[in-house]
């Protein structure tokens, strides 16, 4: 299939353009102009999925199933024409970009699969009981209900898992939610291709043209425009802390709140057990390396942090890590803003005082090569910026005294999307001593791993406390994530021929 985009705005099945355009900025390749998004727009889009709602929300749990899985198939219908228009625009490899379409898509069937079978509905009755006494109870049932429409705004860093037909957009479609994506300036094309594949499934299965919508480009005025509308009822994100806190402060600025459902930042420390390291620390090092810069160190559970005993362990644990790291080549990042960001965290770390860089070089173009640098728990933990995420392939080793420091700056931490355990049979009591601490940090605490491999099942959480997250009783991957575009109604001694089908 020929790569044809047209650089407009899908907005409730036509595509329109604005006055004003911008250019892409591709890692490769040439240029594309794209029309720039407004607010006009955007209220056009929301008023269209507001209209869709009131047909959407009804459809069967089967009719939205059915209408996720054709998602999926006219994705994977376009696959060369995404794969090759998102290695053109992100530098991302096309392996990587395949493997992230087939996650895409397994996710969209992931969500069919759990609202067939209806779980997800919590559904609850208390039946009457007409001869209780001192007062009678009423016939009371419970269902889970969608809330409206929702905005979703894609994120630089998978422009597809995370972005125009992403986990947001799936669990929000699933629930029974029109949405209206706001796509990420870094890959327009991609989201575009994305969306017409959308469109096409919407036709198919002849629903209301707002159920979707994407807007592209388009200032921060666009942004907010979206988490302000009066019938946007939630929000999800996924970007940098600056500009997630400040839509977060908007939502809850509005006159009617709304949830903001926002993935901002976490550095995913890895706690090095004694006995684990004295046994395989060179084994680790090497893995921590590989998972730090893959993707040039482009993920959201990148594990940034290295916290172990000072000792020859940890020696060898760093050389390890350290040589690993030499042997990985330049890659090239998303956009020239993240280089340029990347470049200005790696400085900032080099320049804290009681740091010292084992491994680094700066680039002025916009590819990146990994620093990784080491201090002592007692820097780490009088310096709170050392704790700030620098997103790309940037790792700090932190030599503590004993387990009784690393438990110190284990509370120390902010709130993380993951912490990491390698432990040994020896390690359980040092490592049952951390884990209340850890349950309080992470969303998802893992062992003798590393982070970056989010699995999209029923049991997996990604998100945590802030500023991991704007929401800890949320997730933005796995089945769960439905919950966050649903709310919970009581129906009281209401006729079953008024009763939603689901309750019948």
């Amino acid at each position: 299939m020929a790569l044809e985009l047209t650089g407009k705005h899908l907005i409730a099945g036509e595509w329109k353009a604005s006055g004003q355009t911008f250019k892409s900025e591709p890692a490769s390749g040439e240029a594309r102009e794209f029309s720039v998004g407004t607010p006009a727009l955007v209220d056009e889009a929301v008023k269209a999925a507001e209209a869709a709602f009131w047909s959407y929300a009804a459809t069967s749990r089967e009719a939205r199933a059915a209408f996720l899985e054709t998602i999926a198939e006219e994705i994977d219908k376009r696959g060369e024409e995404i794969t090759q228009i998102g290695t053109e625009e992100t530098g991302l490899p096309a392996g990587r970009l395949q493997g992230e379409r087939g996650r895409t898509t397994g996710q969209l069937k992931l969500f069919a699969a759990h609202i067939r079978d209806g779980a997800y509905l919590d559904r609850r009755h208390d039946e009457a009981l007409p001869d209780r006494q001192p007062a009678p109870r009423p016939d009371i049932r419970m269902m889970m209900r969608p809330i409206g429409p929702v905005a979703v705004f894609g994120a630089s860093n998978f422009p597809l898992a995370f972005s125009t037909a992403g986990g947001d957009t799936a669990a929000a479609l699933a629930a029974g939610c029109p949405v209206v994506v706001k796509g990420h300036g870094a890959h327009p094309g991609t989201g575009e291709i994305v969306a017409q594949a959308i469109a096409a499934a919407v036709k198919k299965h002849d629903l209301h043209p707002g159920v979707f919508s994407l807007v592209q480009g388009g200032k921060r005025d666009v942004g907010e425009a979206l988490v302000t509308h009066t019938l946007i009822k939630a929000v999800g994100f996924t970007g940098s802390l600056g500009g997630g806190r400040a839509l977060f402060n908007l939502c809850a600025q509005r006159p009617e709140p709304i949830p903001f459902f926002g993935e901002l930042g976490s550095v995913n420390p890895m706690f090095l057990m004694p006995e684990a390291v004295k046994a395989r620390g060179e084994a680790i090092g090497k893995g921590w390396a590989g998972s730090l810069t893959m993707g040039a160190g482009q993920f959201c559970t990148n594990p940034g942090i290295a916290i172990v005993v000072d000792g020859e362990g940890a020696d060898a644990f760093t050389a390890a890590a350290v040589e690993a790291a030499k042997d990985v080549a330049k890659q090239a990042m998303l956009t020239d803003g993240i280089a340029e960001a990347y470049r200005k965290g790696a400085a900032r770390v080099e320049g804290t005082t009681g740091v010292k860089a084992l491994i680094g070089e700066a680039n002025a173009s916009r590819h990146a090569s990994p620093y990784i640098f080491e201090t002592t728990g007692e820097v780490f933990g009088k310096d709170e910026t050392l704790t700030e995420e620098v997103f790309g392939p940037l790792g700090i080793v932190v030599r503590v005294r004993d387990v009784a420091e690393m438990e110190t700056l284990a509370k120390g931490l902010d709130g993380q999307l993951t912490v990491t355990l390698h432990i040994d049979a020896g390690d359980a009591e040092a490592a049952g001593r951390l884990m209340p601490t850890l349950e309080r940090k992470a969303g998802r605490i893992l062992a003798n791993g590393f982070p970056t491999g989010v699995e999209v099942c029923d049991a997996m959480v990604h998100g945590g406390p802030y500023p991991a997250s704007t929401n800890f009783g949320a997730t933005s991957v796995g089945t769960l994530s439905i919950r966050r575009f649903l709310r919970p109604v009581s129906y009281q001694n209401l006729p079953e021929a008024i009763l939603p089908t689901d309750l019948k």
